[in-house]
């Protein structure tokens, strides 16, 4: 006993912490022969004994931080994150208990899996990854691919092991397509930068978005998922060596291509991977003058999770309700297009409008004003808006995912044309107050332009 002692309190702080989760998880095994009444006392019960435990014991180390990594900190902070997951789970557990007494349910197998990708998952690539930057464990490309294939196997395991033992009527193929939508959640979540614990915000993060998902009741056979998950992961990867999407980015297209595809079809992401293309392109257009004045990406133009949500939010609920409701089809794909040449147009209005030599002009006074401005657009920028939102247009007809091209071109264009502006509108007036970031303004765009091309097919 005396050399296992020895042992875990000479392991640096986040193997400790990773090995300590790895075998937490193994309570999975109790789940299908216990009430969630009965887990939530347990979950309760570990809560309070995580709170009491001893200097003296073996076990401090392992729920307590290690002062020896945090020795330059003067204070270190009581509890560390195995007790941040036992209250996410222990909030999981109280929705399903509370409401059992409704007429929804919160199903076990669920919470099931999102605990599986919080320990087996994430804990697995934490141990395996040495990449140290600032004291702080870092992901890599690496750690991503363990910590996705991980959570696909033990959450599918997991919830399998629930649904076999309580035999309930849910496939196999719906805990399939949930447990690869909980891993890139999960791992998306792991990777952006946040003061809040991952062990906390994981386990509720993965099980809100597989708990919507099972509650739609449709799924994608297990196939068809596996390839959409491995194409769309394979072209994060791309971008992410190419250098135009970080880590976040990379998860993020990921997740968008599983849901895109597996709701749409392959064509559906192709025509929005072309806007992150097009953007990734013109972004390192002329980008020394643009850093030079001030206004280029930042971090050389590499895209985050922010960049490709808030331009994507939009296409991917389109592609959603495209699966669910095919009796709206025809409308969900134009609406989808408008969403796409918004992104499109007004990215390349930012990126090469600002390069023109005459000076923008603001949109609601029309005044001259500097590069980069809020709400400032330029000629220029306006016929790259236009050209974007023809391709946009031009490609969705090339691509099969509509059968009129001059239907296609003018709605497609109208919606990006439109939304790009309206983008240009909201920078000018609340994003110039500061109510919303220049990320709330794409994510406003894109549902705008979206709405303008729904709208011009109805009228049409």
């Amino acid at each position: 006993m005396a050399d296992v002692s020895r042992y875990i309190k000479n392991l640096d702080y986040e193997h400790c912490k990773q090995l300590t989760h790895i075998v937490f998880g193994f309570v999975l095994l109790l789940f299908p022969f216990l009430s969630v009444y009965s887990l939530l006392a347990g979950s309760v019960f570990v809560l309070i004994l995580l709170r009491y435990i001893p200097e003296e014991s073996v076990l401090y180390c392992i729920v307590h931080d290690n002062p020896s990594y945090y020795s330059d900190q003067p204070k270190k902070p009581k509890i560390r994150s195995s007790y941040n997951l036992v209250v996410s789970i222990t909030i999981l557990l109280l929705i399903g208990a509370i409401l059992d007494f409704t007429s929804y349910s919160y199903p076990l197998y669920v919470i099931s899996g999102a605990f599986a990708i919080s320990t087996f998952g994430v804990s697995t690539a934490n141990y395996v990854n040495r990449k140290i930057v600032y004291k702080k464990y870092t992901l890599t490309l690496t750690s991503i691919i363990v910590l996705l294939g991980v959570s696909i196997i033990t959450s599918f395991l997991s919830s399998s092991w629930i649904i076999f033992w309580q035999n309930t009527s849910t496939t196999y193929g719906m805990v399939f397509f949930i447990s690869v939508i909980g891993a890139i959640t999960g791992a998306l979540f792991e990777s952006i930068p946040s003061n809040i614990d991952t062990n906390f915000i994981v386990p509720l993060g993965c099980g809100m978005v597989m708990w919507m998902f099972a509650a739609f009741g449709y799924f994608v056979p297990p196939l068809q998922m596996s390839l959409a998950f491995i194409f769309s992961l394979l072209l994060g990867i791309l971008a992410y060596k190419a250098g135009i999407a970080d880590i976040s980015a990379l998860l993020s297209a990921a997740l968008l291509g599983v849901l895109i595809i597996g709701f749409g079809d392959f064509f559906w992401f192709i025509l929005l991977l072309m806007f992150f293309i097009l953007g990734g392109i013109f972004t390192k257009y002329k980008y020394k003058y643009k850093e030079s004045i001030g206004i280029a990406q930042s971090e050389g133009g590499i895209r985050s999770y922010e960049n490709v949500l808030s331009n994507s939010t939009a296409a991917l609920c389109l592609a959603i309700a495209y699966g669910i409701y095919p009796e709206y089809s025809s409308l969900i794909i134009f609406a989808y297009l408008g969403a796409v040449a918004t992104a499109t147009g007004d990215t390349l209005a930012s990126e090469i409008g600002t390069t023109a030599k005459a000076k923008p002009r603001i949109i609601t006074t029309l005044k001259p004003t500097y590069p980069g401005t809020d709400g400032a657009i330029s000629v220029l920028g306006e016929v790259a808006a236009v050209s974007g939102s023809i391709c946009i247009g031009l490609l969705a007809y090339l691509f099969g995912l509509v059968d009129n091209l001059l239907l296609s071109l003018v709605i497609g264009t109208a919606g990006g044309f439109i939304g790009t502006n309206i983008d240009s509108l909201i920078g000018a007036t609340i994003q110039k107050k500061h109510f919303l970031s220049n990320s709330g303004v794409n994510f406003v765009a894109t549902f705008a332009g979206a709405l303008v091309s729904g709208i011009l097919y109805i009228l049409m």
